[in-house]
């Protein structure tokens, strides 16, 4: 009799996938780091504070567009509410009321116009950045991993439509162009007459120094101006102004925040005039 083992005939039972839980960073082929991440600092606080910020400005803003009410103190109209296109807008003297469309079922006139810079700074590459990491966590932080088990990017709906900004920009020059309308009859006085300056001036001045700085510090702007050219030394008046804006982009976080903050405080600050808690200070 033969001796010897004999092949066992007994199958070995399926290899089991990865875990649910092993999707993401976590599946097979990344690096076997059990640790949810490596850094050591308060990663949390940039997007915690982003977070904040932005939904302080989501807040008030949403409380202004629907209050439809002390938004113009002769000569200041908020920024909120230009250009003022519905017919139940207060009068602006001229110059500032414009009256293009109907009542809207009462609807506040600032619902008419917010959609367009709202729209602008929604699809901006910084603010993408900014409310993805403050709200969606995606990621949270550089080297921190995000929570979410697939990543599409914006390769689909709602994100895709992301790629609509170029278009935002084109919509928000006309609003800058006309705020800057209104800042410039900021230097009349509640009768129309030139040669007036008063705290709002100022006010309306650096805020639509901002608008325009945020503005044209625009990636899509960028791109207008030197993109698709082979040579630079064939338009130098492009390539000066490609200079120029590049300047402005490289600081397009900072315009971003200070020009959002500056809205708010020009609006808020329409505000007290028009509802009467101070009279705006005259310089000249």
């Amino acid at each position: 009799m033969a001796t010897g083992t004999t092949p066992s005939t007994a199958t070995s039972p399926p290899q089991a996938g990865p875990p649910k839980a092993a999707r993401g960073v976590r599946t097979p082929g990344r690096a076997a780091i059990t640790a949810a991440h490596l850094r050591t600092d308060r990663w949390w606080v940039p997007p915690l504070v982003t977070a904040l910020g932005l939904a302080a400005f989501v807040a008030y803003s949403t409380w202004r567009a629907f209050a439809n009410s002390h938004y113009y103190a002769a000569p200041y109209v908020s920024p909120f509410y230009s250009p003022c296109l519905a017919s139940n807008c207060a009068d602006m003297n001229g110059g500032a009321d414009w009256h293009l469309f109907g009542s809207w079922w009462g609807l506040s006139p600032a619902l008419l116009v917010l959609v367009f810079p709202l729209g602008f700074r929604l699809t901006c590459y910084y603010y993408r950045k900014a409310y993805y990491r403050g709200f969606w966590a995606s990621p949270p932080a550089c080297a921190v991993a995000e929570p979410h088990a697939k990543y599409t990017g914006e390769t689909r709906l709602p994100l895709i439509l992301q790629n609509v900004h170029r278009y935002f920009f084109y919509l928000a020059l006309p609003v800058a162009g006309i705020l800057t309308f209104d800042t410039v009859l900021a230097f009349r006085d509640p009768h129309g007459a030139w040669g007036h300056a008063g705290l709002g001036t100022l006010v309306l001045v650096v805020n639509i120094a901002l608008i325009w700085a945020y503005t044209l510090s625009c990636h899509s702007c960028r791109h207008i101006i030197g993109g698709k050219l082979r040579h630079f030394s064939a338009h130098p008046v492009r390539y000066r102004l490609w200079g120029w804006v590049g300047v402005l982009n490289s600081r397009h976080m900072l315009l971003a925040w200070s020009s959002l903050i500056s809205v708010a405080v020009a609006d808020f600050y329409v505000y007290l005039v028009a509802s009467g808690v101070f009279d705006d200070p005259r310089f000249f």
